[in-house]
């Protein structure tokens, strides 16, 4: 079965106002791309297919729309969870 890549990045800016934004949308090499340097860069990457075919649907900097909010939100859940495993 063949699988189409997606990466998408939002960003958790938790400093400022508003909902997390698309920093980054890509598609095969340059999902790849994106993954690579994520993980570079030790940022934690989850795997949520349908999630990612949604947020991909954005435009860069576009605010996650409230449909998104909840599956969204268990991202940084997923987040803390690793972080607190590694300590």
């Amino acid at each position: 079965m063949l699988r189409l890549l997606f990466a998408v990045l939002a960003l958790f800016a938790y400093a400022s106002p508003g909902t997390p934004r698309i920093t980054a949308i890509g598609r095969g090499d340059l999902a790849r791309r994106i993954v690579e340097i994520a993980q570079a860069g030790k940022v934690p990457i989850t795997d949520k297919p349908e999630l990612a075919l949604a947020l991909s649907r954005l435009e860069i900097d576009q605010e996650i729309p409230v449909e998104l909010y909840r599956a969204v939100a268990e991202v940084p859940i997923y987040i803390l969870r690793i972080a607190e495993t590694a300590k």
